[in-house]
């Protein structure tokens, strides 16, 4: 497993999971093309990309595409790098047929490849010599209110709306969006104000 400081946008659930079990890397998923209209989530790259920077990776396919050329312009052109894979024809293992045009995503792809292509874009591999901040946890989310207690949703949408992230983010949506922009210290901090 490599960690990379950047956020990694995808397109889907399944290219998160993928994703998730050879990267150490906030992941988020543009649900598609509802990324076009979702202003939040739009936002919530914004931001991700001013703090950390992002990696957009899409399929190789002219859905993947589009969807990348729309992100291009979200934010400035220097926290944003372009993870691309290669064109392969195949079927995704959990699908009974080809795609329409008939190319693996990157679900369907090899960890070698994924791991090479992130590589390759310059994402940031991080190692012995970077700083690391302690994560906030779900163990701090509960401590804190925001999970496991009788308001702790009506909290979770204070919070949400107060950072301008989106509403329906889950638990652990919510949890990676914090460990990407802020340390355990502001959460605190924030929670005191709101709550």
């Amino acid at each position: 497993m490599i960690k990379i400081r950047e956020a990694i946008i995808v397109e889907g659930r399944y290219d998160k999971i993928k994703l998730s079990a050879i990267v150490d890397a906030p992941i988020i998923e543009t649900n598609g093309f509802r990324v076009f209209s979702d202003r939040e989530k739009q936002s919530l790259i914004r931001r991700l990309a001013k703090s950390r920077g992002i990696v957009v990776m899409t399929d190789s396919d002219s859905a993947g595409f589009l969807i990348r050329n729309f992100l291009r312009g979200m934010a400035d052109k220097s926290a944003v790098k372009h993870c691309y894979i290669p064109q392969i024809e195949g079927k995704e293992k959990r699908k009974s047929e080809k795609s329409r045009e008939g190319l693996l995503g990157v679900e369907g792809v090899s960890d070698e490849i994924i791991i090479n292509a992130l590589k390759s874009c310059g994402a940031t591999v991080e190692g012995e010599n970077t700083q690391n901040r302690a994560e906030i946890t779900k163990t701090d989310l509960f401590l804190l209110g925001l999970s496991g207690s009788k308001n702790s949703a009506v909290n979770r949408k204070k919070l949400a709306k107060e950072l301008e992230l989106p509403s329906y983010l889950s638990t652990n949506a919510l949890l990676t969006a914090l460990n990407c922009l802020y340390s355990l210290e502001e959460l605190k901090e924030l929670i005191k104000k709101l709550i």
